[in-house]
C-alpha cells in the first residue's frame, strides 16, 4: 500500500492518513520494510504508483524552472512585498525575475547570493547604511 505524504510549511514530512489527518513520517512503521527493498523492487513499486510516474521529454519541455529568487524568498518565508522592501529591490523587478520576464544581471545575482548566504547580515547592513545618511 503506497504511503501518501506531504511537506508541511515548516519543511517536515508528514504521512497523510486515510481520514485526512497527518502524523510525522518518521513515525511510520514502513521504513524497515522500505529499507529492506532492493533497488529494482523500489523502482517497480514507484512505477506501480500512477501518481509517481517518471517525467517524459514532453513533460520536461512544458515545465519551467522556478527562478532561484522565488525559491530564496519562499525559504525566507517572505511575501514578494516583504522581500522587496526588506532588501530594497523594486517590487516590479522582483516580480519580473520571479515570473521569468527578466533575469537578474550579474550585480543583482551577486546581491541575491549574499542574501542567500546570510539574510540577517544583509538586512543589518542595509539598516546601518540607512541610519548613516
Amino acid at each position: 500500500m503506497p504511503i501518501r505524504a506531504k511537506r508541511t510549511s515548516d519543511g517536515s514530512l508528514v504521512q497523510v492518513l486515510p481520514d485526512g489527518t497527518t502524523r510525522p513520517l518518521e513515525d511510520t512503521t514502513d521504513w524497515p520494510r522500505l529499507r529492506a527493498m532492493r533497488d529494482e523492487q523500489v523502482r517497480a513499486a514507484a512505477l506501480s504508483d500512477p501518481d509517481a510516474q517518471p517525467l517524459t521529454d514532453a513533460d520536461m519541455a512544458r515545465m519551467r524552472l522556478v527562478p532561484r529568487v522565488k525559491t530564496l524568498r519562499r525559504a525566507l518565508g517572505l511575501t514578494q512585498e516583504e522581500f522587496a522592501a526588506r532588501y530594497q529591490i523594486p517590487l516590479g523587478t522582483l516580480r519580473d525575475w520571479e515570473q521569468a520576464r527578466a533575469e537578474p544581471d550579474q550585480p543583482a545575482r551577486a546581491y541575491l547570493k549574499a542574501i542567500a548566504g546570510d539574510p540577517q547580515d544583509v538586512e543589518r547592513a542595509l539598516k546601518a547604511s540607512a541610519g548613516a545618511k
